[in-house]
């Protein structure tokens, strides 16, 4: 079985094994249908955060629109002490809630990024899992590991890398993350 594009394999025979029957084939499948899940997620994610920037935008807007028409109200009208603290309040909690959602768009940017790196390493993955030639080669695997790592913007993904090619378990790897994200605490990594 000569496959180099894991998006034409041919269909499972697991049900029905005849002699043509193949592990690698299957796993490509697998491979191939993770892979489908993680880009469908993503597309059906981008959707709803298009809409909600869009959202946001027309509401970061308007608040910017009012605060500068109640600004003007208070300078130009006598207006009372405590009303004028409580519109001043309140656009101070509407302009924190506006950082904390600026936030959330960059953690859900970041999954994104991570979940596209997780797709295209999978399918490099069975690329070389498909090829007889090059999947029994070290040097393929090591050029399939420096190009996944190669890919990486983040620093975490690197060390998550390194640390299982090193033998780390999945368990230790994502509890070393898990501390390690504890320390930053909401810190965003710029990419």
């Amino acid at each position: 079985m000569s496959q180099t594009d894991p998006k034409k394999t041919s269909k499972s025979t697991s049900a029905e094994p005849d002699l043509d029957w193949s592990q690698v084939r299957e796993t490509i499948l697998m491979l191939n249908l993770a892979t489908a899940r993680i880009e469908f997620c993503m597309r059906d994610g981008d959707d709803s955060v298009e809409t909600l920037t869009d959202s946001f935008t027309t509401i970061a807007g308007n608040v910017a629109k009012l605060r500068g028409a109640m600004d003007s109200v208070i300078e130009t009208y006598d207006v009372d002490e405590k009303m004028k603290s409580e519109i001043q309040k309140t656009g101070e909690e509407v302009s924190k809630k506006m950082q904390s959602i600026i936030i959330a768009f960059q953690f859900y940017d970041k999954l994104v990024q991570r979940l596209a790196h997780i797709s295209k390493s999978m399918a490099a993955l069975g690329n070389l899992v498909g090829d007889p030639g090059r999947l029994y080669s070290p040097h393929e695997w090591k050029g399939l590991q420096e190009k996944i790592r190669s890919t990486y913007s983040m620093s975490d993904e690197k060390k998550l890398l390194d640390a299982l090619i090193s033998g780390a378990s999945v368990e230790e790897v994502v509890r070393m993350m898990e501390e390690e994200a504890k320390a930053q605490g909401s810190e965003i990594e710029m990419f």
